[in-house]
């Protein structure tokens, strides 16, 4: 209503059409958007973040000039002070020496070949030549073994942006060719025959690899791989156009003469032969007949079941039998040897390093590769042919400076193998009875037996337990056992 000088005139509503609000409307209407904090980045990573106290007889790996994302990973693996391998090594390989050091597995050599190589190639700012193109090449005797340094490599240059590729023979042909032409690889580790194939078919060249690492050149010698490593020594720059490094247990003759051929005026640095079987394992020598070790091994064991436990034998045949008898007494277990395939070997140390299975049976070829921490015991289920590897299977624990277990079992032909065993590791092995606990008898498990089936008239072989077995009744064949 609105008042005049005269009069009040009423004002009439004005009409309007209804206005309907639906998506579109609202879509039209501006939208006000709040504003997103910027994120918070983290602060660069220095040494600051990594420190590491100065002590008498030890080097640390702030003693060395190293790039900043190296030492980042050796910070994330919380490494700080080096092996006694690693501080007499690791000056020689950064100042681009040659070098051939005698050390065992679990000495931490891996380390050496792969901080001096992941250093010599962040500093050359050309960064490689591309595909197919390699920088440096490791070479080592097992698949095994091959991927467990791949492994290693990805964690200590996990901040230096260098690519690092497996080849290894017996699976993943298909997908190993295909990483190698599809991107820029660094550094390739690998097994000779493999190598030796995709460098025929041109999937990879060596011309411009300028670190060679030779790694346990005495188990390729064992394994008759010195004729391959030969051809692919002679497809890399020659030799004082490169630097190599050669790693052994043992430097025999042959292996001596091979680092003549393929070294320039070599440093020569050797970790003790015993540091690993005196110093970090506790080891026990178990006086057993044959027919005892089977009971002391179950009784040990069950007395540890949240422990890792390697089972070692010498022969193929044996492993098995010795797996399938565990089984039936309810033990979960994996086996590894020559015979079982490689998918299923990895798989199988998948299981054993994560935690699922605690027990793995294995031969010595099987287990060479074999680089997981946290391994409690290792039993020598029969003692090995060679002392050297004696040495190997224990240095399967008591790794990172953790203290770990060995029990060996000198039975009636065992212990003919010690005295060489003691010579070779400077030291007197007492063997000593087992204890009344660990002689108990095991019990029999599920053992097969026949049934008789009234549908068919026939008897089937089955396991006395609930799960029956596959076994068809056929006497296997007799085969002469075979080392792997």
């Amino acid at each position: 209503m609105r008042r005049g000088k005269d009069r009040v005139v009423k004002e009439e509503p004005v009409l309007t059409e209804d206005v309907d609000v639906n998506e579109e409307t609202v879509a039209e209407q501006p939208t006000i958007q709040k504003k997103k904090k910027p994120r918070k980045r983290k602060p660069p990573w220095t040494l600051d973040n990594f420190q590491v106290a100065e002590e008498e007889g030890k080097v640390r790996f702030h003693d060395f000039s190293l790039p900043v994302p190296l030492m980042h990973g050796i910070a994330d693996l919380k490494f700080q002070y080096c092996t006694p391998i690693q501080g007499k090594s690791l000056g020689p390989v950064l100042d681009k020496k040659d070098l051939i050091g005698k050390a065992n597995t679990g000495t931490g050599k891996t380390a050496v070949f792969l901080i001096g190589t992941f250093s010599k190639l962040m500093a050359d700012r050309k960064g490689g030549h591309g595909k197919r193109h390699p920088r440096a090449l490791v070479l080592a005797p097992t698949r095994e073994l091959v991927i467990q340094i791949v492994e290693d490599a990805k964690k200590l240059g996990k901040y230096s942006q260098l690519n690092v590729a497996a080849v290894y023979g017996g699976a993943d042909y298909e997908r190993q060719m295909e990483l190698l032409q599809r991107q820029k690889t660094d550094i390739v580790v690998a097994t000779p025959g493999r190598l030796i194939d995709f460098h025929n078919k041109r999937v990879v060249s060596l011309e411009n690899c300028t670190t060679l690492v030779i790694d346990e050149a005495d188990r390729m010698l064992d394994m008759g791989f010195i004729p391959d490593v030969r051809r692919i020594v002679s497809w890399t720059p020659k030799k004082r156009d490169r630097q190599t490094l050669l790693f052994s247990a043992t430097i025999s003759t042959e292996v001596q003469r091979l680092a003549d051929q393929w070294c320039v005026d070599p440093e020569y640095v050797e970790a003790e032969s015993d540091l690993v079987a005196t110093d970090t394992v506790d080891q026990k020598v178990y006086l057993v007949t044959a027919e005892e070790k089977y009971h002391v091994l179950y009784n040990l064991i069950k007395g540890n079941r949240d422990e890792r436990i390697i089972i070692f034998a010498n022969m193929k045949s044996e492993t098995k039998k010795l797996s399938e008898r565990l089984k039936r007494n309810g033990i979960d277990c994996l086996l590894l040897s020559g015979d079982v395939a490689q998918n299923k070997r990895q798989s199988r140390l998948e299981s054993f390093r994560n935690g699922q299975v605690k027990v793995l049976v294995a031969t010595d070829v099987a287990g060479r590769g074999i680089h997981i921490d946290g391994i409690s015991y290792v039993v020598n289920y029969t003692l090995p042919y060679e002392p050297e590897d004696y040495v190997h299977r224990i240095g399967r624990t008591g790794r990172a400076g953790v203290k770990g277990k060995s029990v060996s079992f000198a039975c009636e032909e065992g212990a003919f193998y010690l005295p060489e065993i003691e010579e070779y590791i400077g030291e007197k092995l007492e063997c000593e009875m087992p204890e009344e606990e660990l002689v108990v008898p095991a019990p029999k498990g599920t053992v097969q037996k026949q049934s008789y089936n009234k549908k068919d008239g026939k008897k089937h072989n089955s396991y006395s337990g609930k799960k029956k077995s596959n076994y068809r009744g056929k006497k296997p064949q007799s085969k002469k056992p075979t080392h792997s």
